[in-house]
């Protein structure tokens, strides 16, 4: 029997306005090569100079994963060659990255908390992009060249794709969070690569490691794991060796594919970047961003279940986004009364309507064209029994008009007819035209009740209180 042992590399694109040790623009889409200079493109005789959003970004992420802050670090020359890379080397960091010693808890299925290590985060800048167009040649962009990047690396403390799925989705809700990376996996501005190893449970020597270059989604990083973890097991278990080699996943095919043996690895030959001074990082600058950071997603989960008294589901949906769990606090802050019911609802009402509203138009929460006051009125309508369910689905659309759902109800006469004798009337009438369906219900076709409750509401409009018209209509069928 084999345990995996993996870790993961998580490169997150820092979301500054400019490129790291340029003036250049950072903003995703343009048209190729349009955001460059002669300081991104390497050439002869520029000075790069450190963009300081950089380095605040690089200790926030830090501080929210319990690292390390070093005093004194610098940035080093990672030299290759590579088409889209204009310089011939990268600047990045090596021997001492500014943050180190870290760890992130992440929760496990099972509802267990599990630290993973962080070994350490370091800046850097990022490379062009090689676009492969088959009917013309390898072209070149280098609108990404120098934009920033911090590299989160993990310790090999996790032990398989569902733990290494948790962690990536823990880290993508950090930066987002902290508000340095969009983490859009799509653009690329989040990137993983895995190490993954095995080695027979009980042994504590490290087994021969594969790297699998580029995941692009949560879910790839998942698979690819999985399948490199089997995959090995196999080789294993056939009594073959482990090859160190860097792989691909390949999501048509579902596995993954050798890129490069070890023997074609690069030689960084990294050397201390001398165009650059050392960062210097005192304590009051570490109080400084410490006291800015936010609440971070996993403590805002477990306050939501203990403060809102929310299952663990709802507290986990709303606060995956900042924008959709202030959302969901700023519509509790203006209901009428703060009880768990009206705080379920609430969370009833985000879950559904609006988030489906957001993926169907593809916008962020504070796009939307409702407030929280509007979302609050009408849980405080529907919790106080003014209207029903049904009603409240009818109103729902007119908030986004700006409309009150309070002056809807008043104005359309919508409010929930509770009245005891209208209801009692409209029962006994509904019973007495319907003997075949009473004698079918008191042989046991109990579903025959919502036909009675059916027929009320059709009498009323939809407008009868559904708990009063259930009561009624027990206790008449009870007496027949």
């Amino acid at each position: 029997m084999f345990e995996a042992v993996i870790g993961l590399e998580v490169h997150a694109q820092l979301k500054t306005k400019t490129k790291a040790f340029c003036g250049c623009s950072t903003e995703f889409g343009a048209q190729p090569n349009q955001h460059i200079c002669a300081i991104c493109l390497g050439h002869p005789g520029t000075l790069p100079t450190l963009n300081q959003k950089v380095v605040d970004f690089a200790v926030a992420m830090g501080l929210a994963t319990n690292c390390s802050i070093r005093s004194h670090s610098r940035f080093s020359r990672k030299n290759y060659f590579y088409p889209d890379l204009p310089k011939g080397y990268q600047i990045s960091q090596y021997e001492d990255p500014i943050c180190f010693n870290g760890s992130i808890p992440i929760e496990l299925e099972d509802g267990t908390i599990k630290n993973i290590g962080i070994t350490r985060i370091h800046m850097e800048e990022d490379s062009g992009k090689s676009i492969h167009d088959l009917s013309i040649d390898t072209l070149i962009d280098l609108n990404r060249a120098g934009v920033p990047l911090i590299e989160i690396v993990s310790e090999p403390d996790i032990r398989n794709g569902a733990e290494a799925y948790t962690y990536l989705q823990q880290i993508r809700q950090i930066v987002m969070y902290l508000g340095i990376c969009d983490g859009n996996l799509e653009e690329g501005s989040l990137r993983c690569d895995a190490n993954v190893s095995i080695r027979p449970i009980g042994q504590t020597a490290f087994g021969t490691k594969t790297e699998i270059k580029n995941l692009n989604s949560f879910r790839n990083v998942e698979k690819a794991i999985a399948y490199e973890i089997q995959r090995q097991t196999e080789v294993l278990t056939a009594g073959g060796t482990i090859q160190q080699v860097t792989m691909l996943w390949d999501a048509s095919e579902q596995r993954t594919k050798v890129m490069r043996t070890k023997e074609q690895a690069h030689d960084y030959r990294y050397f201390p970047e001398p165009d650059l001074v050392p960062v210097i990082i005192d304590e009051e600058f570490k109080k400084t961003i410490q006291n800015s950071l936010p609440e971070l997603p996993l403590a805002k989960k477990y306050r939501f279940v203990s403060n809102y008294e929310l299952p663990l589901y709802d507290a986990a949906i709303l606060t995956d986004s900042q924008d959709v769990a202030d959302f969901f606090e700023a519509t509790c802050k203006e209901l009428v009364a703060q009880t768990k019911e009206r705080w379920k609802l609430v969370s009833n009402w985000i879950m559904t309507d609006i988030l489906r509203i957001i993926s169907e138009e593809r916008i962020r929460i504070h796009q939307i064209q409702i407030k929280p006051q509007q979302l609050a009125e009408l849980v405080d309508l529907l919790a106080d029994d003014v209207i029903n369910s049904k009603i409240a689905k009818q109103i729902f659309p007119q908030l986004f008009l700006g409309h009150s759902a309070k002056a809807i109800v008043e104005k359309e006469g919508l409010a929930q007819v509770s009245d005891t004798s209208l209801i009692e009337r409209l029962v006994s009438e509904i019973v007495n035209n319907n003997p075949d369906s009473v004698q079918q219900y008191k042989n046991g076709k109990t579903k025959l009740f919502g036909f009675f409750v059916g027929q009320v509401l059709k009498e009323t409009q939809g407008q009868a209180n559904p708990k009063v018209i259930n009561d009624i209509l027990r206790k008449k069928l009870e007496e027949v």
